[in-house]
C-alpha cells in the first residue's frame, strides 16, 4: 500500500526507512504505518461551504536540504525581523525546511525542568513523555485523510513541556522557515503545561515567496493542566503557492486557562480549525484571531469550542478582511454539553469586504444542551463604508492609503487585545506588508 505524492510512492518501506534514519522509537514508527494505511481509505475533510476539490494537499518534496545556523543574526532579514527581542530572543527554536537549525534555551529554564526542542530530538531524548501526549486526548490521526497523512509523514515539529508549578515568565518562540518552494512542511507541535504551571509560546510559519508548489500540514496539541495557563500566539505567513491545512487543538483541565492569539495571514488557499475542549470545572478559553485575504485565494476558518465542565467560560473575537477577489468562510461554533451548567459562551465575528469581487461569510453557531447557561453571538458582514473613504480622500489622502487606514482601524479592536505582545508587534508588521 502506498501514497502517491509528487510522483513518488511513499509506502511502508519508505516510512520505516525514514523513521529509522531519524532514530525514532518503535511505537512512533508503528503509528506512522497506521496513518499511511488509513490515508488510503479515509475521506478528505468536508469544510462547511468551501469546496477544496483541486487544492494541492499531496504534491510536495518530503525531504529537502538545509544549512544549520549558528546565530539568529545569520537569518535573512525578512526572517530575522520576526525574532522576538530581549529575553524572548534567548529562548528560540528555528526550524529551517522542517529541520532544527538553531536552538537556545536559558539555563534557568533548563534547571527548572523545562523541555523546549524540536520533535525529532524530543522523540530520541524524551520518547516516553512524547508518547503520553502525541495524538491522545487533544487530537486524533484518524479524523480524515489529511490527519492520517500527517501521522504518516510528519517531518517537523516542536515539543514544549513545563513541569508542575513552574511559571515561565518569558515567552518561548519557535520560527519555522520554509525556503524551498516545493517543500512539504508536515509539522506537529505539542505543548504541555502541567498542573499549576504557566507559559507563553509564540510560533511563526513563514515561507519565501518563490514560484513553486508546496504544502503545509500543521497540527498542534495544547494540554493545559489543572490550574495551569497557556498563552498561545501564532502568526501564519505562508506564500501564495503553499496550500495550508492548519489544525490547532486545546485540552483544558480544571480551572485551567488557554488563550489563543492568532494572526492568519497566509497568501495561499487555507483550511484552518482551532478547537478547544473545556474539560475541567472552571476551565476558560479566549480566542482572538485576525486574517486578511488577498488575490484569488480561498480560505475556511472554523473556531470550535466545546464546554464539558461546569462553570466553564469561552469568548471568541474574530475579524477578517477580504480584498480583491478573495473569499473566506468564518465558522464559529460554541457547544455547551449536557452537564456543563453555569457555563458562559460568547462569540463575535466581523468580516469586511473591500471590493465587489471579494466574498466573506460569517456563520455563528450556538449548540446548547444544558439549561442553566449563558450564551450569545454577534456577526456582521459588510463592505467598506464609502463615506469613510470619501472623508479620508477629501483630506488629501490617496484611495490606497485610505483603504490601508480603514483596514488597520477594522483589525485594531482585535490586535490591541492580543495577550502576547510579541505576536501583536509581528502581526502589525505583517498586516502592513499585506496592505501596502
Amino acid at each position: 500500500m502506498a501514497t502517491e505524492i509528487q510522483g513518488a510512492n511513499y509506502d511502508a518501506n519508505y516510512i520505516a526507512e525514514f523513521s529509522k534514519r531519524r532514530n525514532e522509537p518503535e511505537w512512533f514508527t508503528d503509528l506512522r504505518k497506521k496513518g499511511l494505511e488509513l490515508s488510503e481509505s479515509l475521506p478528505m475533510p468536508q469544510p462547511e461551504k468551501t469546496r477544496i476539490v483541486g487544492w494541492n494537499f499531496t504534491e510536495f518534496e518530503h525531504e529537502v536540504d538545509y544549512t544549520p545556523i549558528t546565530s539568529p543574526e545569520d537569518l535573512p532579514q525578512h526572517v530575522s525581523r520576526l525574532v522576538g527581542q530581549g529575553e524572548q530572543s534567548g529562548n528560540l527554536l528555528v526550524l529551517q525546511n522542517g529541520k532544527n537549525a538553531y536552538t537556545q534555551l536559558s539555563e534557568d529554564l533548563k534547571n527548572k525542568g523545562v523541555i523546549f526542542t524540536d520533535l525529532e530530538t524530543a522523540l530520541r531524548e524524551h520518547g516516553d513523555l512524547v508518547k503520553k501526549y502525541y495524538f491522545t486526548e487533544a487530537a486524533d490521526y484518524d479524523t480524515d485523510r489529511l490527519t492520517a497523512l500527517h501521522a504518516a509523514l510528519v517531518n517537523s515539529g516542536v515539543f514544549l513541556y513545563v513541569p508542575k508549578n513552574v511559571e515561565v515568565d518569558v515567552p518561548l518562540q519557535a520560527l519555522s522557515w520554509q525556503e524551498n518552494p516545493n517543500a512539504g512542511l508536515i509539522s506537529h507541535t505539542i505543548i504541555v503545561a502541567d498542573q499549576g504551571s504557566s507559559v507563553t509560546y509564540v510560533e511563526n510559519f513563514l515561507s519565501d515567496k518563490k514560484d513553486g508548489r508546496a504544502v503545509a500540514n500543521i497540527i498542534a496539541e495544547i494540554y493545559v493542566g489543572d490550574n495551569a495557563k497557556v498563552q498561545f500566539g501564532a502568526v501564519d505567513n505562508l506564500a501564495k503557492d503553499v496550500t495550508a491545512y492548519v489544525n490547532r487543538r486545546g485540552y483544558v483541565g480544571r480551572h485551567g486557562q488557554l488563550e489563543w492569539a492568532l494572526g492568519q495571514m497566509n497568501d495561499g488557499n487555507t483550511l484552518s480549525e482551532t478547537y478547544t475542549a473545556l474539560v475541567g470545572e472552571g476551565a476558560v478559553t479566549n480566542t482572538k484571531a485576525v486574517s486578511i485575504g488577498n488575490g484569488e485565494q480561498k480560505q475556511n476558518f472554523t473556531n470550535h469550542i466545546k464546554h464539558f465542565g461546569k462553570y466553564t467560560e469561552s469568548d471568541m473575537l474574530i475579524h477578517g478582511v477580504q480584498r480583491e477577489g478573495a473569499s473566506a468562510i468564518f465558522n464559529g461554533v460554541t457547544k455547551i454539553e449536557h452537564g456543563a451548567s453555569k457555563s458562559d459562551g460568547e462569540q463575535t465575528q466581523r468580516v469586511l469586504m473591500l471590493s465587489s469581487d471579494a466574498r466573506g461569510d460569517a456563520n455563528p453557531i450556538l449548540l446548547i444542551d444544558e439549561d442553566d447557561v449563558v450564551a450569545g453571538h454577534a456577526a456582521s458582514v459588510g463592505r467598506i463604508d464609502p463615506v469613510q473613504l470619501y472623508y479620508l480622500m477629501s483630506r488629501g489622502i490617496s484611495e490606497h492609503e485610505a483603504e490601508r487606514l480603514v483596514i488597520h482601524g477594522f483589525l485594531e479592536p482585535v490586535v490591541s487585545q492580543l495577550p502576547v505582545e510579541g505576536v501583536k508587534q509581528q502581526l502589525v508588521e505583517v498586516i502592513e506588508g499585506k496592505v501596502k
